[in-house]
């Protein structure tokens, strides 16, 4: 008989240390499901209809894809986006200087933080105001620095061939600062007896950086990633503010394609705008999960 009182206790037991975590998660999970996997979705099955968002939508099967790859406009945001890739990665090893520099202790280093972090607290449309500024010609810093440099000036947001590096400059200011972040997070959390290990087995400088510090920073390595990834290809809010996608379209990315075709004057044309959105987010998924087969291997190897 005491055996059987038990037994039901037992299970119930056992019922709420299984049910216990899926309540915590289950808001999470709600809204993940909701406002990311619902929407996803949603675009795919909107980017096979022509649509303008209000009337009736029409079934077009792979029309809007067929359409996009005879679309110049398209090659030249997915050229932008892929040079917008390589040199955004460039924000990581600028956070990680900038955070190796600012984990030591030197006079003055709270001011130094400051400085460097207050990129990251201001928005991405006072970061682009701030960039046209100081690109502007006759009065911008940049303008007057080339014209005493070279005798002449370039008008970086009006020239077709330097516009979109000058956009990505402007990116690269907070989301270097991002990194940083990142980085000093990472650094705070390192081992101190590995390092002192490696210093007495003789290691410093790079090799102590290659071989004992970078391991310990894989975590925020692989998050600075993913971020840097995911910003450069949704980079809408600084060429929208600095170029709106000009001269001649020539700035224009993915993501300001995909507005500029859906919701803008040329035309509510929701389901060639959800077929961009498509094409942006199987790129990324293609690097993202790239890296992070990249990242298991090696901590399968190590």
């Amino acid at each position: 008989m005491s055996y059987s009182a038990k037994q039901p206790s037992r299970r119930s037991k056992n019922n709420r240390e299984w049910l216990t975590p899926w309540l915590f998660l289950a808001p999470g999970l709600f809204m993940f499901i909701v406002y990311v996997l619902l929407p996803i979705f949603q675009s795919i099955w909107i980017s096979f209809h022509d649509w303008d968002g209000l009337g009736e939508k029409v079934w077009i099967g792979l029309g809007n894809y067929s359409e996009l790859l005879d679309d110049d406009s398209f090659y030249v945001s997915l050229k932008n986006n892929v040079i917008w890739l390589l040199l955004y990665l460039l924000a990581i090893p600028a956070g990680l200087a900038v955070a190796l520099f600012l984990n030591q202790s030197v006079t003055g280093i709270r001011l130094y933080k400051s400085l460097f972090f207050f990129p990251f607290v201001i928005s991405q449309v006072v970061v682009g105001l701030i960039f046209t500024w100081f690109y502007a010609p006759d009065f911008g810093p940049f303008s007057k620095l080339l014209e005493w440099l070279t005798g002449e000036q370039v008008a970086v947001l009006a020239d077709e061939h330097y516009v979109t590096y000058g956009i990505i400059i402007a990116g690269l200011w907070p989301q270097t600062a991002y990194c940083m972040i990142l980085y000093l997070t990472g650094l705070n959390n390192i081992n101190p007896e590995q390092v002192e290990a490696a210093r007495m087995d003789g290691a410093k400088g790079l090799k102590l950086l290659w071989y004992v510090v970078l391991p310990q920073l894989a975590p925020a390595t692989f998050i600075a990633m993913v971020v840097t990834v995911i910003g450069s290809l949704r980079s809408f809010d600084l060429v929208s503010i600095m170029t709106a996608g000009g001269p001649y379209g020539s700035s224009q990315v993915l993501s300001y394609f995909m507005f500029e075709q859906a919701l803008s004057e040329y035309g509510f044309r929701m389901g060639y705008g959800a077929a961009i959105a498509v094409v942006l987010f199987l790129i990324m998924m293609v690097f993202i999960s790239l890296f992070i087969v990249r990242m298991l291997v090696q901590e399968r190897n190590a």
